[in-house]
């Protein structure tokens, strides 16, 4: 059965971070839809911007997605960091009721830098959980077992360290949803 996942960005994502899993989940064969958290379409385009000025066109917006599906119907969500972006996702209600809703489903949530500390542990979703983040931002969760790994995956949570574990992350977030052999195939087409 087809897997799809959900990415989300919001205005000062960090680029890699985003741009990488979506790349590495849609050369396996995973459906990724890039969601614009906040922001408006403009002349039809849905334009997210990144911390370092790259814009990426979004699929839709979150306020549409949920009108249209479930958040249970989507296999895993993709939280990448970056300041301000996993701070507005932080900020955003909307965001947060999905990343709960698919948490509570059993769904994968994975979150890499800033956004395990910023936008999961705020939701409860790191207590008595195994985890990583960017240096420094684990004193910022409470509950929660912090590892120096590059990856950690406890359970449906998968998090990551920053830009340069993002192929890393990426290829965890395969491996949980198809199986190892598919995450291997993707590093070494991709000289991982």
């Amino acid at each position: 059965m087809a897997k799809n996942a959900i990415a989300l960005l919001a205005e000062g994502f960090e680029e890699v971070e985003a741009v990488t899993p979506i790349d590495y989940l849609r050369r396996a064969g995973i459906t990724v839809t890039i969601v614009a958290v906040g922001g408006a379409a403009i002349g039809g385009n849905l334009p997210v911007k990144g911390a370092r000025g790259i814009t990426v066109n979004a699929d839709i917006t979150l306020k549409n997605l949920l009108q249209q599906q479930k958040a249970a119907s989507f296999d895993a969500v993709v939280i990448p960091g970056g300041m301000p972006g996993a701070t507005n996702i932080a900020a955003s209600k909307e965001a947060g009721a999905l990343i709960t809703e698919m948490a509570s489903a059993g769904k994968l949530v994975c979150a890499i830098c800033a956004a395990p500390a910023v936008v999961l542990a705020p939701l409860g979703l790191l207590s008595g959980k195994k985890f990583t983040c960017y240096p420094g931002m684990e004193e910022k969760v409470q509950g929660g077992r912090w590892t120096d790994e590059r990856v950690a995956i406890d359970g449906a949570i998968i998090t990551s360290r920053g830009a340069g574990t993002a192929g890393e992350f990426a290829v965890a977030i395969i491996a949980q949803l198809l199986d190892q052999a598919a995450g291997d195939k993707i590093a070494q087409a991709v000289l991982l």
